[in-house]
C-alpha cells in the first residue's frame, strides 16, 4: 500500500497542484482526478473575512486510514491528500487531494469519495470570521 499512497500530510504551508499531480503521476493510469478546494469570500450568504483550520494529533493517522481505505476499494494506482492548518486568507488552497487510475471512472469516483470521506472523519476544524465580527467553528464536535 506504501507504494500507492505517494503524499499525506497536514501543513503550515502554502499548498502546490503541481506537487499533488506529480507524486501520483503513474504511466498505468488512464485517468488521474483531483479535487482543489478553496477558502471562498462567502458562506451561504455571509462575508468571510479569514479563516484558520486546527486538527486532532490524531488527524495524520485518520487521514492515512482515510486514504487507505479509498485505495483499496477503488483500484486506485497513486492517491495523495494534503490540508492546511493554521491561518488562511481568501482564496488560498486549503485542501488538495487525487486519485489515479487505470480508467477516468475509477480515478473520478476515488477522488469524490477521499474528499467526502476527509471532510467526515478526519478531526479537522475550521473556524470562519466573517465580516460583520461574528465567527463559527465548523465540523468541531
Amino acid at each position: 500500500m506504501d507504494d500507492v499512497i505517494r503524499l499525506i500530510g497536514l501543513r503550515e504551508t502554502a499548498l502546490s497542484v503541481d506537487e499533488v499531480l506529480s507524486a501520483v503521476s503513474d504511466a498505468g493510469s488512464g485517468g488521474t482526478a483531483i479535487f482543489v478546494g478553496t477558502v471562498r469570500d462567502d458562506d451561504h450568504g455571509r462575508a468571510v473575512r479569514r479563516l484558520s483550520y486546527s486538527a486532532h494529533p490524531s488527524a495524520v493517522d485518520e487521514l492515512r486510514r482515510v486514504v487507505e481505505k479509498v485505495a483499496a476499494d477503488h483500484g486506485v494506482r497513486a492517491i495523495a491528500a494534503v490540508h492546511r492548518v493554521g491561518d488562511l486568507e481568501i482564496g488560498d488552497l486549503a485542501v488538495v487531494v487525487a486519485a489515479a487510475c487505470p480508467h477516468r471512472g475509477e480515478a473520478f469516483e476515488a477522488c469524490r469519495r477521499l474528499i467526502d470521506d476527509l471532510k467526515a472523519e478526519v478531526p479537522i476544524w475550521k473556524h470562519q470570521v466573517f465580516t460583520d465580527g461574528t465567527a463559527e467553528w465548523v465540523g468541531a464536535c
